[in-house]
């Protein structure tokens, strides 16, 4: 009687579309870690979501940056010839007032602030407490290079009174 046996197969190797680079994406490919630095110099690090605002991240997190400033942004810059009109009303209150670092290259990245941003900056706090690097939280949104980041909370503006 014949004896059927079974070759050993070869090794598969795994194809070039199998590897790591061509993985499928992941929810942690969304989120980057921020630090954020309260007035007594204590440090939290949070995660945020690509694509939320600073503000919804930090609230996210249980960290209090006062009352938001609700309004959608006014204008998306979308590239060097196109700045897409969204038709919000831009920041409405000065509340939510962080410093961001400098040297983050997501930093760089970021929209300039628009005019009413500034306005209520100006309107909610003193000239000596504003920086280059002052943004309203509600009006900064989270990108992929922002992993890293941190960002300074002043001392709120009392919101509470009746």
């Amino acid at each position: 009687a014949a004896r059927r046996t079974v070759a050993a197969s070869p090794a598969v190797s795994p194809s070039p579309a199998a590897t790591s680079s061509d993985a499928p994406p992941s929810v942690f490919d969304k989120i980057v870690k921020i630090t954020l630095i309260d007035p007594s110099g204590a440090r939290r690090v949070i995660p945020a979501y690509v694509g939320q605002t600073l503000y919804d991240a930090c609230s996210t997190s249980n960290v209090d940056l006062g009352p938001s400033s609700i309004g959608s942004p006014q204008q998306k810059v979308r590239s060097s010839t196109w700045t897409e009109p969204l038709y919000g009303e831009g920041a409405t209150s000065g509340f939510d007032h962080v410093i961001l670092q400098s040297g983050n290259k997501g930093v760089q990245l970021v929209e300039p602030p628009h005019s009413n941003e500034i306005k209520m900056l100006e309107v909610y706090w003193d000239d000596d407490e504003i920086f280059p690097e002052s943004r309203l939280a509600s009006q900064v949104e989270i990108s992929k290079d922002m992993d890293g980041l941190v960002v300074y909370v002043p001392d709120r503006i009392v919101d509470d009174i009746p």
